[in-house]
């Protein structure tokens, strides 16, 4: 019968790496995913949630499927980047997007810190900057599914906006709406000092006045 006392004497301890050495150790194994992800055609989709990535390689210039980078530590995407899926950047230190950034599917934004989006940002489906520092759009900006902006500070939409959506504007600081405005759902402005100021029919009828439109109904 073999003695514990054997086991223990001829058993060779590791000690256990530092947090640093495997936070390290995760990064290097995350790079090299992603630049394996690019060498197999950038095919598929690329789960990078709660990574410990700040930057993508220069060289990622597609990502087939979805990009999800949900509660990573990323800060900033290359430029020219498209994205054949939805790509998820809610929870990330990400302050601003790069030019040319195309979104095939649905673009989530909540709880960053983004201030503003680039001139020439295309979004196929819904687009959520819920709960961000948002203060402006870009002119013309057309988003292909619903578009979510509840409890941000924008005082101010774009001219020409148009959302194929819904548009939740719930607890935003707005006091006037644009001109060519086209909602393709429902339009929400709860708590919001237009609600206060008008009735749901004035505020249909300020909406038409000037060139736009809403298809479904208007809450306040």
């Amino acid at each position: 019968m073999i003695k514990l006392i054997d086991i223990l004497e001829n058993k060779i301890l590791v000690p256990r790496r530092s947090k640093e050495e495997r936070a390290k150790n995760y990064k290097i194994t995350t790079q090299k995913k992603i630049q394996q992800y690019i060498k197999d055609g950038s095919k598929g989709d690329l789960n990078l949630n709660n990574s410990p990535i700040d930057s993508l390689p220069s060289n990622l210039t597609g990502v087939g499927g979805y990009l999800n980078l949900e509660n990573s530590q990323i800060t900033s995407l290359p430029d020219n980047l498209k994205v054949g899926g939805y790509l998820d950047l809610d929870k990330t230190k990400i302050t601003s997007l790069p030019d040319n950034l195309k979104v095939r599917g649905d673009l989530y934004l909540n709880n960053t810190k983004i201030t503003s989006l680039p001139d020439n940002l295309k979004v196929g489906e819904s687009l959520n900057l819920s709960d961000t520092l948002i203060t402006s759009l870009p002119d013309s900006l057309k988003v292909g599914g619903n578009f979510s902006l509840f409890g941000t500070p924008l005082t101010s939409l774009p001219s020409g906006l148009e959302v194929d959506g819904f548009l939740d504007l719930d607890g935003t600081p707005l006091t006037s709406l644009p001109d060519n405005l086209e909602v393709g759902g429902d339009l929400y402005l709860n708590n919001t000092p237009l609600s206060k100021k008008y009735s749901e029919e004035e505020i249909k009828k300020m909406i038409e006045d000037k060139g736009g439109r809403v298809k479904d109904k208007i809450y306040i």
